[in-house]
């Protein structure tokens, strides 16, 4: 499914993994900025670009990664863990998506999502991207799907 014209806004990376692993490091940097973050404002700022990138992100491991994965591993355990805590994540994005960045509650909610966020790169980077990597998956190819995937999910955001 890649497409013959290159998206200016198409990240250009070898593969898959390395994609992945570079929104994680984006989304990252984005919870330490809202931790620091005293302004409404720039904290309302933050959380939708947070989940902006968190539902494209999941959006493109749910609908073509993961499958492929799951597929090359003959998974029945990672993926499967990885998708209910992707639902975790979702259900917070629901709870603070166009809410005004007011109180404890949506600072805990904050708190928890990263803390959520960040176990799950963890097991995806320490884990499932090792084994897809030993697979016979062409990860480049499977890239330049998602990466064209996410130019049009992030135009529709």
């Amino acid at each position: 499914m890649a497409t013959a014209s290159k998206s200016h806004s198409a990240p250009r990376f070898k593969d898959a993994t390395a994609m992945l692993a570079a929104d994680h490091k984006k989304v990252s940097g984005l919870f330490s900025d809202y931790e620091k973050a005293r302004s409404p404002t720039r904290k309302k700022e933050l959380v939708d670009q947070i989940c902006q990138e968190l539902t494209v992100h999941t959006q493109l491991e749910e609908e073509i990664f993961y499958p492929a994965v799951k597929q090359a591993l003959k998974d029945s355990e990672l993926v499967p863990e990885a998708n209910v805590e992707h639902a975790s994540v979702k259900d917070l994005i629901a709870q603070v998506e166009g809410v005004e960045p007011e109180g404890e509650m949506f600072d805990a909610r904050i708190k928890v999502m990263s803390e959520f966020v960040k176990h799950h790169v963890k097991e995806e980077q320490n884990e499932i991207f090792p084994k897809a990597r030993q697979t016979s998956l062409d990860l480049v190819a499977l890239g330049e799907q998602m990466a064209a995937r996410k130019a049009e999910l992030m135009n529709a955001h």
